[in-house]
């Protein structure tokens, strides 16, 4: 006798968790790039406009702390 076995099921979240999880991943994101921010050298700084203290208070702030044009 043959075994047959059901077909494997996938796990596929729903439309809010991915969004949850996409906005988890940019905040990560976000996160990364404040600290990136704060190892460039003054003269790549220079080149991007951002004055080193500048760079620092950015870098500084907690990753839940979004840019305001990530609001609403």
């Amino acid at each position: 006798m043959a075994h047959i076995s059901a077909p494997a099921t996938r796990y596929v979240p729903s439309h809010n968790q991915r969004g949850v999880v996409a906005r988890l991943l940019a905040l990560l994101s976000l996160d990364a790039e404040r600290h990136s921010l704060r190892s460039l050298d003054d003269h790549l700084l220079d080149d991007i406009g951002v004055s080193r203290s500048a760079a620092e208070k950015e870098a500084n702030r907690p990753f839940w702390d979004v840019p305001a044009n990530w609001k609403g």
